[in-house]
C-alpha cells in the first residue's frame, strides 16, 4: 500500500514536471527562438498605422471672403470575410440583423442597391475568401458618415477622405483651379501654390481584434498633422462675380469662342477681377472642355491691333518725336520704302494729327510717326512695356506672347507692329502695358496673390520685381489725354461715356491666326480703357474672339457696364473736369 501511494506521487510528479517542461520550451520557442516571427505576424494583424490628412489651407479674395476650403470626406470600407449577421443593440434590446438587411440600410445612405452591396462581398470572397478589404463607396460627406456610423455594423469601416469645396462656384474658377479626388492639387493657383496651400499629414497606429474593428482607446498618434496655410488673393469676389456675369451674357449674345475682361488697379498693379468665358465651376470640371479649364487671360496671347497704337504713340511721344498735335500727311493706303504696304480700315482725311491718328485709327498715320523710331528703341520700349515675357503672376500655362528680336522683323513686320500686328500678347500683358501709362509711365508688377498666412499667424507675401519706368511723366499723361479724344471725338464714344466721369479708351481689331501660319477669317476684338481718365485709377480691358459682330462694338456693352460698376463699387468720385480738346486734323 505504501509501495503503490510512493508510485502514484512519482507517476503524478512526474507528470507535473513534464507539463512544465513542455510549456517551458514552448514559452523559449514563442519568445525567443520565434519572437521575431510573432512579432511580425502579430504587427500586421493587430497594430495598424493610419494617415490622418490635414486640410489645405483656405483660399480667399482679398477681402477675406472663401472661395476655397477643405472639407472632409469619407471612403466606406468593409471586411468580407467579417460581412455575417450581427446582434445589435445591449442587454434584452438585442436585435438581431442579417446580412441583407445591414446591405439595405447602408445602401440606402450611399445611394446605392442593397444588391450592388451584396455582390461586393460576394465578388470579394470568390476572389479572396479571406478578403478583409473591400471599397463600399468613396468621398461620402459627413452626414452620411455619420448616418452609417450609427448603424454600428462591425464589419463597415471608415478612411478619411480630404476634399475640397467651392462655396461660390465658378466666381474665379479659372483662376482658382481644382484638386483631384485624392486631394492633389491638378490645376490653376491650387497647383502654383500648393506650396502654401498644401498640409502636412500626420500618422496614428492602433489595435484591432480579430474582428477587425478598432479597440478602442488603442490609438497612438506618432506625427501630427499640420493644416495648410490661408492664400489671399487680390481679387475682390463681387467685381469678379459681375465682370463674368456681364461677359458672359454679350459673349453669348455675339456667339463668341471666348472672352477675356480684366480689371487692374492702376496705383498698385493689383488684379481686381480677371473673367474668362467659358467658366470653370472647380466643383465640377468636368463640365467644362479641357481646353478651357485654365485662363485664357494668361494662357491666350493675340494680336492686340489697335490698342498697340496707344504704346506706340507712348513711345513716339518720349522719345521727343511728336506730340499730340504733331501733323502727319497719311493717305488711307500707303506703300513704303522698304516696299511694305499699310492699309486703313476706313477712309479718313489725310491731314491728321497724331490726336487724330488715335481717333481714326490710322495705320498709316501710326507708322508715318513711328518710323522715327530705331528698332532697337521700339524693342526695348516693348519689352519694358511687358511684352515678349511672361507676368511677375507666374500663372500655371502662362505665355510670354510673341515678340521677335529686331534681327527677326520682316520688311512689313517692321510696319504692322506700330498697329498691333505682327506681335501677340496675352490680355493681362496689355492690361499692365496700360497700367504704365495710367500710372504716369511707370509699370508695376501685376499682382494676383495678396499673402499666405499660416496657421500660427506668420504671413509671408510673394517675391515681386521693381517697377519699370517706360515713358515719361509727360508722354504718359500726352497719351491719356489722347485717349480721352477717342471717346470724346471717336465713332464709338457714345457708348464708352460715363456719365460724370472722363473715360480713356481705345479699341483694337485683329486677325486671329489660322493655327498654320496665316490668317483665318476670324477676328479678336478688344477695348482697353482707363477710369477716371485725369487721374486713371482702374484699367478696364475686354476682348472677345470671333463675335458675330466682327467690330469692337461687340464689347463695348461690356467694357461700359465694368467701368460704371468700378467706379459705383470703389466710389470713386466724378470727374471735376472737362476732357480736353484737341483737334484731329491741321
Amino acid at each position: 500500500m505504501r509501495r503503490t501511494t510512493k508510485l502514484r506521487v512519482s507517476l503524478t510528479m512526474l507528470i507535473v514536471v513534464a507539463f512544465f517542461a513542455i510549456v517551458v520550451i514552448r514559452l523559449i520557442d514563442i519568445q525567443i527562438v520565434r519572437a521575431a516571427e510573432y512579432n511580425e505576424a502579430s504587427a500586421g494583424k493587430m497594430s495598424l498605422p493610419a494617415t490622418v490628412y490635414a486640410p489645405r489651407g483656405d483660399i480667399t479674395d482679398v477681402n477675406g471672403v472663401v472661395l476655397a476650403d477643405a472639407v472632409m470626406r469619407y471612403d466606406v470600407t468593409m471586411s468580407p470575410r467579417n460581412a455575417r449577421d450581427f446582434e445589435r443593440g445591449s442587454g434584452s434590446s438585442l436585435v438581431k440583423v442579417s446580412t441583407a438587411q445591414a446591405a439595405a440600410e447602408i445602401a440606402a445612405i450611399t445611394k446605392q442597391k442593397s444588391e450592388d452591396i451584396l455582390s461586393i462581398i460576394s465578388s470579394a470572397l470568390a476572389e479572396d475568401p479571406e478578403a478583409d478589404f473591400a471599397y463600399v463607396a468613396k468621398s461620402v460627406d459627413v452626414e452620411a458618415f455619420r448616418a452609417l456610423n450609427e448603424l454600428d455594423i462591425p464589419w463597415l469601416y471608415f478612411e478619411q477622405a480630404p476634399s475640397r469645396t467651392y462655396p461660390n462656384g465658378s466666381v474665379a474658377g479659372n483662376l482658382i483651379g481644382y484638386v483631384g479626388s485624392d486631394g492633389t492639387a491638378l490645376g490653376g493657383l491650387e497647383l502654383t501654390e500648393d506650396e502654401c496651400l498644401a498640409g502636412t499629414n500626420g500618422e496614428e497606429t492602433y489595435e484591432r481584434g480579430a474582428d477587425g474593428v478598432r479597440i478602442p482607446g488603442s490609438t497612438v498618434t506618432s506625427v501630427q498633422s499640420k493644416q495648410g496655410s490661408n492664400l489671399r488673393l487680390t481679387i475682390d469676389s463681387d467685381l469678379q462675380w459681375y465682370a463674368q456675369q456681364t461677359l458672359a451674357t454679350q459673349a453669348q449674345a455675339q456667339g463668341a469662342t471666348f472672352g477675356i475682361a480684366v480689371v487692374l488697379e492702376v496705383k498698385t498693379g493689383k488684379l481686381r477681377a480677371v473673367a474668362d468665358y467659358p467658366s470653370v465651376d472647380p466643383n465640377n470640371v468636368d463640365a467644362t472642355p479641357e481646353q478651357f479649364r485654365g485662363s485664357y487671360a494668361f494662357a491666350a496671347p493675340y494680336e492686340p491691333g489697335s490698342t498697340m497704337k496707344s504704346l506706340t504713340a507712348a513711345m513716339v511721344v518720349d522719345a521727343g518725336l511728336a506730340d499730340h498735335s504733331s501733323p502727319v500727311q497719311a493717305p488711307s493706303l500707303m506703300e513704303f520704302a522698304n516696299g511694305a504696304r499699310v492699309k486703313d480700315s476706313s477712309g479718313h482725311a489725310a491731314n491728321l494729327t497724331l490726336q487724330g491718328v488715335l481717333v481714326e485709327s490710322s495705320n498709316v498715320g501710326m507708322s508715318l510717326f513711328g518710323e522715327g523710331l530705331s528698332p532697337d528703341q521700339r524693342y526695348s520700349y516693348m519689352t519694358n512695356f511687358g511684352l515678349g515675357q511672361p507676368t511677375a503672376v507666374g500663372f500655371l500655362g502662362e505665355s510670354s506672347g510673341i515678340l521677335y528680336d529686331p534681327e527677326q522683323w520682316d520688311n512689313q513686320t517692321y510696319y504692322n507692329m506700330f498697329f498691333g500686328q505682327g506681335l501677340a500678347a496675352t490680355a493681362v500683358q496689355m492690361a499692365g502695358a496700360y497700367q504704365a501709362i495710367g500710372n504716369g509711365g511707370v509699370r508695376l508688377p501685376v499682382q494676383l496673390v495678396e499673402d499666405c498666412t499660416s496657421k500660427d499667424g506668420a504671413v509671408s507675401t510673394p517675391e515681386r520685381p521693381g517697377p519699370v519706368r517706360v515713358v515719361s511723366p509727360n508722354a504718359a499723361q500726352e497719351v491719356v489725354g489722347m485717349l480721352e479724344g477717342v471717346v470724346t471725338d471717336g465713332w464709338l464714344g457714345p457708348k464708352l461715356t460715363i456719365p460724370g466721369y472722363r473715360v480713356a479708351a481705345k479699341t483694337g481689331t485683329a486677325e486671329m491666326s489660322a493655327g498654320d501660319g496665316t490668317y483665318s477669317s476670324s477676328f479678336i476684338v478688344s477695348i482697353a480703357g482707363l477710369i477716371p481718365a485725369e487721374d486713371p485709377q482702374y484699367v478696364v480691358l475686354v476682348t472677345l474672339a470671333n463675335p458675330a459682330a466682327n467690330s469692337t462694338s461687340a464689347v463695348a456693352p461690356v467694357i461700359h457696364d465694368l467701368m460704371e460698376q468700378v467706379v459705383k463699387q470703389y466710389r470713386i468720385e466724378p470727374s471735376n473736369s472737362g476732357s480736353p480738346y484737341w483737334p484731329v486734323t491741321y
